[in-house]
């Protein structure tokens, strides 16, 4: 789980996210339906939302292994903490982050 601060998140008010291995994704319904916005650099992920309730759903129709998609979007309670923040760089004076989690300017280096 991770927390982007950059205004591209902020602004569909989706900037926590769970990274989710494609694996364990199982689509019940609704697939066909989600739309996607073209990530623009510096930033790497698109982001899908859904059209009929307009949550947004992160990067829900990646092809990639591993992928984030927004913590809102699940239902159940989600049992692991924040790891990191990225684009604090970006964060607005009026956000305060309130744990320990480390920080980066942009994107943070791949593991």
């Amino acid at each position: 789980m991770g927390t982007c601060h950059c205004s591209r998140c902020r602004k569909v008010g989706a900037g926590t996210f769970v990274f989710v291995r494609k694996e364990h994704l199982v689509w019940t319904q609704g697939k066909d339906h989600v739309r996607c916005h073209e990530a623009v650099p510096p930033y790497e992920y698109n982001r899908c939302c859904c059209p009929t309730c307009g949550t947004s759903l992160g990067e829900i129709l990646s092809e990639e292994d591993c992928f984030p998609v927004a913590a809102q979007a699940i239902d159940d309670e989600i049992l692991i903490e924040n790891r990191f923040h990225e684009f604090v760089a970006e964060k607005p004076a009026w956000c305060v982050i309130g744990d320990e989690a480390q920080q980066f300017d942009r994107h943070p280096p791949s593991a």
